[in-house]
């Protein structure tokens, strides 16, 4: 009898087992920080990337992110949600720094963020800036 209950359970988990698939979840989307990295890292080169990649760097503010991808550069366009472009703006420069500590941070006005990672004739620029009333650009580009 023992050995029939150890069959039987041991069937009940294996059948578990293969019918349980990990449900896919919201938090399963790449975090902002992961798709900044991943967009510079495609530096100095970015036409391997797709509009896809760039959306989690705007979900946080935006749900209509344009992005596009070219071979100079990663541009993505959105509308923020809930607050103000300057405080849109001001928490995507807050999220590029603690993403890219590395980064120096050299222009920081209402209007426009701008950082770059690199040293000079090697750089990869970061700018967030407001585009028009009530839209918000990111443009990632090599300087080389």
């Amino acid at each position: 009898m023992h050995g029939k209950t150890f069959n039987v359970a041991f069937a009940a988990l294996y059948c578990g087992v293969l019918t349980t698939a990990p449900a896919a979840r919201a938090d399963d989307t790449p975090s902002s920080c992961d798709a900044l990295k991943h967009i510079v890292a495609a530096s100095p080169t970015f036409s391997s990337l797709t509009a896809i990649d760039g959306r989690p760097l705007a979900l946080p503010y935006g749900d209509d992110a344009q992005c596009a991808a070219s071979q100079t550069d990663y541009r993505c366009t959105w509308t923020p949600h809930g607050s103000s472009g300057a405080d849109a703006l001001q928490g995507v420069a807050a999220d590029i720094a603690s993403c890219l500590p590395d980064a120096t941070h050299d222009q920081n006005s209402p209007a426009r963020q701008h950082f770059y990672v690199g040293a000079r004739g090697a750089r990869t620029e970061i700018t967030a800036a407001q585009a028009g009333s009530n839209k918000l650009k990111l443009e990632i580009h090599a300087t080389r």
